[in-house]
């Protein structure tokens, strides 16, 4: 029988409570950089079968809301009270999305039965592997990439499993932050079932279990009415990584959403085939993994607030993942660098989402910038040094009422950065700058968010630098409804020097004493006409240093002049522009529009229907093959009708016999 509204809304407080509880039991209690400062965590409750009923709102990471314990839960033969499990692989029930991500839960019994699990994970410095901090695009299988450790008891009846420690602890390059954030993971684990216990004692085991199941279908109505609002249709759109490999062609993510009713299907057919690098997405083919309903759940919560979210707002979506791609990769498939992957993919969403609600959501978030890690040696003692610096984050995109938020927002919003005193204490380096970067927001009515910049020197021989996530350099973050897309981002080694370097996507360098590093992200994608945008605003960011004369000019057509708007020569200026004014309601950037005057939708039509009748082992190399194919064809050579990758296709069939049998249909 269904719970009382009133009892379940004081339920639904509690469980709610008892998840921040969890996390602020992790959060004073980690030991590493990346936990204790960036807040790259989770905690929650789920259901025993494995479905997330609460999580904290003002801690941790935000992409897990929806996540399934389900696959691994059930990769354990037998639960005892005071057993904890754990995993980080990846490929072991599709938890895990990738190795650094350490997960873990605890069954929460009453009497003999389990009535819950508190879970949880942290994202390890350093996992072991071929790089420091385990993360780097140049990598191209899972065995390169750290230890990886299958479902497993970490503790068995509350005693611990010292053999499974021991062979994690050996394998990682900072023992002693592994372990203290393990055991920060345990604590918060065991306050959450300290809570579920009150929640039981105070409200009775049938309420509770009942209390929870409405509160996923709780979630799920709330959800659906959003879905209803919406407009009924079909809204394709694509978004780009910048490479798909070390100094590789752009991967293309797809998506053609589809509203009907109060559902919703993502069909991410069109998308690239999965990758010989690490940006490949581990989601086993669950139409509802956590990963791809991240955006969804951002969509959804930004047009209502008050959406609860658990794992029932997922109920509204199923996607379609063809296999062999870069959302459904097989194994080995590298899957390290992910994020960058699911940070493009969250913004595909967005996008996607935008024409159906433009009054109510938002450009491009920014990104591009790395998540920044330093491996040194203190000089003084000689001590080895391995600490993550800073998430390098972009703003949030204009929207209708507002410009967006600045230096971090929208998906990227709950990294937190690390203050400068911390990175120079627990680093090893100095930090000669860290603040907004001027001219990087894309123009609009309502302005993106401006992108964040930092400067530090490296004291030591051998400082080796990862700077994963590194993106945007050639394809910039979108405006919408006449707004303008956001700045490119920038990586440059001893930048204004006559050795500086354009690192460009590098993510992994050695620096050595003295040498500095700058690195930019991309900035957010603007909102409206920028020739619109109230000339005492663009002033205001004029004397804040965050626009510069010259860019005023160009993207706003205002006029500033000895510190003030020139309003006569203003007015002139945007009148000469109006006519000129492009009426589409994406501006990709300029780099984009050019690439996909080549590679149009037909085109990319065609290499889908082509590669999926490959092998998964075959499909990447062929993508480049017909990649270098059409890419010395002239412009008036060009059909872009899909007819030229089907010559390239057949002609790629040919050299190779083994492939006529897959290939023939689709060449003829």
């Amino acid at each position: 029988m269904p719970v009382d509204p009133v009892t379940l809304e004081i339920l639904k407080n509690h469980t709610r409570a008892a998840a921040e509880s969890m996390a602020f039991t992790l959060y004073r209690t980690a030991h590493s950089t990346f936990v204790k400062e960036t807040e790259d965590f989770t905690t929650g409750l789920t259901t025993p079968a494995g479905e997330t009923f609460a999580t904290p709102t003002e801690l941790g990471a935000t992409w897990f809301v929806g996540l399934n314990y389900g696959r691994v839960i059930e990769m354990i033969d037998d639960y005892r009270p005071g057993d904890i499990a754990l995993t980080n692989d990846p490929y072991s029930g599709f938890v895990c999305t990738h190795t650094p991500d350490m997960h873990i839960w605890k069954p929460i019994f009453h009497e003999d039965e389990i009535v819950a699990f508190s879970v949880g994970h942290v994202h390890n410095t350093d996992v072991g592997g071929a790089v420091p901090a385990s993360l780097s695009r140049t990598l191209s299988e899972i065995h390169q990439e750290g230890i990886r450790i299958p479902p497993a008891k970490i503790l068995v009846e509350g005693e611990l499993n010292r053999q499974v420690l021991d062979l994690f602890l050996t394998n990682v390059r900072a023992p002693d932050q592994n372990w203290g954030d393990l055991k920060a993971q345990i604590a918060a684990c065991n306050t959450g079932e300290r809570k579920v216990r009150e929640m039981i004692e105070r409200f009775g085991v049938d309420v509770f279990r009942e209390g929870v199941a409405d509160l996923l279908d709780y979630a799920e109505a709330q959800a659906r009415a959003i879905v209803r609002n919406l407009p009924d249709g079909t809204y394709p759109f694509a978004d780009y990584m910048d490479e798909d490999s070390v100094d590789g062609w752009p991967c293309r993510l797809a998506l053609t959403l589809v509203i009907d009713g109060d559902e919703l299907v993502f069909d991410f057919t069109g998308s690239d085939p999965q990758l010989e690098s690490s940006l490949n997405m581990p989601t086993g083919g669950d139409e509802r993994h956590t990963l791809l309903m991240v955006g969804m759940t951002y969509v959804l919560y930004s047009l209502d607030p008050s959406l609860y979210l658990n794992s029932g707002v997922g109920r509204v979506c199923r996607c379609i993942l063809p296999s062999g791609t870069i959302v459904n990769p097989v194994f080995p498939a590298a899957v390290g660098m992910r994020t960058l992957s699911c940070s493009r993919l969250q913004g595909l969403i967005l996008g996607a989402f935008a024409p159906a609600a433009p009054e109510r959501l938002a450009g491009s978030p920014g990104s591009g910038g790395p998540i920044m890690n330093v491996n040194t040696t203190d000089n003084r003692t000689g001590r080895r040094i391995m600490a993550a610096i800073n998430p390098m984050t972009g703003g949030a995109g204009g929207r209708a009422g507002e410009d967006g938020q600045d230096g971090s927002g929208a998906n990227q919003g709950f990294l937190k950065n690390t203050p400068v005193e911390i990175n120079e204490a627990e680093a090893g380096i100095k930090v000669l700058r860290y603040g907004l970067s001027p001219d990087s927001a894309g123009p609009g009515l309502h302005r993106g968010g401006m992108a964040t910049e930092m400067r530090f020197q490296a004291f030591s021989p051998n400082t080796r630098v990862t700077a994963r996530n590194r993106d945007r350099t050639r394809f910039t973050g979108w405006g919408i409804a006449g707004g303008r897309a956001g700045a490119s981002s920038r990586f440059i080694k001893n930048p204004g020097t006559n050795r500086e370097v354009d690192l460009g996507n590098t993510d992994i360098l050695t620096i050595g004493p003295g040498d500095v590093i700058h690195v930019t992200c991309g900035g957010a994608g603007g909102w409206g006409d920028p020739l619109e945008r109230d000339p005492d605003a663009v002033l205001l960011d004029w004397r804040r240093g965050w626009v510069t004369t010259g860019h005023a000019r160009d993207a706003y057509g205002v006029v500033i002049a000895q510190g003030a708007v020139d309003g006569p020569a203003t007015r002139a200026l945007r009148a000469a522009r109006a006519n000129g004014t492009d009426n589409r309601f994406y501006d990709v950037g300029d780099e984009c529009r050019a690439f996909e005057a080549v590679w149009t939708d037909a085109n990319y039509a065609a290499l889908t229907e082509c590669l999926a009748r490959l092998p998964v082992h075959w499909r990447f190399y062929a993508k480049h093959r017909i990649f270098a194919a059409l890419e010395p064809l002239s412009p008036d050579d060009r059909r872009g009708d899909g007819s030229d990758v089907r010559q390239a296709f057949a002609a790629l069939c040919a050299e190779f016999p083994e492939l006529s049998d897959a290939g023939g249909a689709a060449a003829a």
